[in-house]
């Protein structure tokens, strides 16, 4: 008997040095992952704010874009988003109290394709940085970062609200 077995290992993501690439294609298998969590959702289950939960899951979608909008332009590419990527947010970031904003009436679709606009934005602007610039420093008046951190930081902070979400996704189909 034959069971196929998995083959867990990181790949390069296509024409980018290799180093970044792998970066790169730890932050595409996590969004493969968040997006394989999602699918399926009916609009009341984003839109319903759990017990226990500051957030609903598409509240929580569409942090994961703004705030990978919001690293790649004021962090790495140190510029305003262009208007073709600013009209995906027409919602702020956070509401009057300091928290997240909610999102309601979005549909699934709506949300993946916001995300996959932000990530196409940012896999094709990093096609533009090499290993030199991918560990230069920029200046912000409180810290400096790196391209390089920044994409950990989007990975980590997926991965998080993936979790997040997995654990929304398991209380509503209870």
């Amino acid at each position: 008997m034959s069971l196929s077995k998995k083959s867990l290992t990181i790949s390069v993501l296509p024409d980018y040095p290799p180093e970044i690439g792998r970066w790169l294609w730890g932050l595409e298998d996590v969004r493969r992952t968040l997006l394989d969590k999602v699918a399926g959702l009916t609009q009341e289950e984003l839109d319903r704010k759990l017990e226990g939960h500051s957030s609903t899951i598409g509240s929580l979608l569409y942090h994961i874009a703004l705030i990978e909008v919001d690293w790649l332009y004021a962090e790495v590419l140190m510029m305003e988003p262009d208007s073709e990527i600013e009209a995906w947010f027409p919602i702020p970031h956070r509401d009057r109290q300091g928290q997240l904003s909610q999102v309601y009436g979005e549909d699934l679709e709506r949300h993946t394709q916001r995300l996959a606009a932000v990530r196409g934005d940012l896999l094709e602007r990093f096609r533009m940085v090499d290993l030199e610039d991918w560990r230069h420093p920029r200046e912000l008046p409180d810290y400096e970062v790196t391209p390089e951190w920044v994409i950990y930081h989007l990975i980590e902070h997926e991965a998080h609200h993936r979790g997040q979400i997995a654990q929304m996704v398991h209380e509503l189909r209870k």
